[in-house]
């Protein structure tokens, strides 16, 4: 007989149970625990989103990255230095981009030795579309909470991230 699967509440609790055993401070734990196991399960539905858009993880890591850009381009080196990855990488991704009409490249009109990148129509709606199916999934995650709570939690994960930049890594 197949063993039953763990439910994710199930699973949360045993993970806290065998970090606080190990040493760690249980309401600690329990917060980290929760944002891993919430972001675990919306990489896994974004991987899939994704795959259906056709897009990798890089593509998708360009895309937001113009699309939080706004009306200012990018240049390439840019580009690869907030999606970490080598200048060389990101003049392939580019490359394959630009054939699928998402992204366009032109010179700058002030530096020509520079080439600036700016999503096309088709990017932009790209964006839009992902956008608008991650925020029906991203809400059904916080179904359980009224918009009351929704204000506190994210109010008290901004405090966290707040403070992100003075902790040593």
């Amino acid at each position: 007989m197949p063993r039953r699967q763990r439910t994710a509440a199930q699973q949360h609790r045993d993970a806290v149970a065998a970090y606080v055993a190990a040493g760690g401070e249980e309401s600690v734990q329990r917060v980290i625990t929760a944002l891993y196991g919430v972001t675990k399960k919306l990489d896994q539905w974004y991987a899939r989103q994704l795959a259906d858009l056709d897009l990798t993880q890089g593509e998708w890591a360009v895309v937001a990255s113009l699309a939080r850009a706004g009306e200012a381009c990018q240049t390439p080196s840019q580009l690869a230095e907030l999606t970490s990855v080598a200048p060389s990488s990101m003049t392939h991704r580019l490359d394959k981009m630009a054939q699928r009409g998402l992204v366009e490249r032109r010179p700058d009109a002030d530096n020509r030795t520079r080439t600036l990148v700016s999503l096309t129509q088709d990017g932009w709606e790209l964006f839009s579309q992902s956008i608008r199916e991650s925020d029906v999934v991203e809400s059904d995650v916080l179904r359980g909470l009224d918009a009351g709570e929704r204000d506190e939690l994210a109010r008290l994960l901004e405090e966290v991230i707040a403070e992100l930049d003075d902790v040593d890594p």
